[in-house]
């Protein structure tokens, strides 16, 4: 078996998600899950995301926020120009 490295989180954490748009678009998906939550549309563990149509997590108007599947919203490449392979 080969020998497992340790993960350095904080060199990971400052790397990937200390700056100041990280951390906006983080608290944009947060704040659209608690709402999905109090709305009743998803709870913990159910398996589902909040997904953002436009793949901005900052855009949370209802229009703009749907229920997915995890595994559906995990798959969605929202670099490309083109979201046919996304929609519902």
């Amino acid at each position: 078996m080969p020998k497992r490295r340790n993960r350095n989180y904080k060199k990971e954490y400052e790397r990937d998600h200390s700056d100041t748009k990280a951390k906006k678009d983080r608290a944009g998906r947060n704040k659209a899950r608690r709402q999905a939550v109090r709305d009743g549309r998803v709870k913990k563990g159910d398996g589902k995301d909040v997904d953002h149509k436009d793949g901005n997590p900052r855009n949370n108007s209802k229009s703009n926020i749907k229920v997915v599947k995890r595994s559906t919203n995990r798959k969605r490449n929202y670099k490309s120009k083109s979201s046919s392979n996304h929609e519902a």
